[in-house]
């Protein structure tokens, strides 16, 4: 059976590992999602899968609005979350974005994008 939760262990939180994301991580786009993700190496060694997401304030100015992609967009993870390590990696901490200004109609548009940005990934990989 599947493990469908989002622990507070898989939460990006800390402002270092955050930080080192930005520096050394890579980004990917698909359609309204950006994700940038960094890989377990020697020179930014990554202990476990760590996910977290953001939406601009730019785009949307309230917060209500926020977090609903927001929610939308970690529960696409929670529940693809065996795709997601499958395409990126066990070790691998990533933060994804919501870079369009419309407000996303239904949660199955967000859940195919991110499907595609998953499957667009592992098919890279040698």
């Amino acid at each position: 059976m599947t493990n469908f939760k989002y622990p507070r262990a898989e939460k990006l939180k800390k402002n270092t590992e955050i930080s080192l994301l930005f520096e050394k991580g890579k980004w990917k786009t698909n359609g309204n999602l950006r994700i940038i993700v960094l890989k377990d190496k020697p020179s930014a060694p990554v202990e476990s899968t760590k996910f977290a997401v953001s939406v601009s304030k730019k785009y949307f100015k309230k917060a209500v609005h926020r977090n609903r992609i927001k929610r939308l967009l970690r529960e696409c993870y929670r529940l693809n979350k065996d795709l997601f390590k499958e395409a990126f990696g066990e070790k691998t901490a990533a933060m994804l974005f919501w870079v369009s200004p419309e407000l996303p109609q239904k949660f199955q548009d967000v859940e195919a994008q991110f499907i595609k940005l998953c499957q667009a990934q592992h098919q890279k990989k040698p």
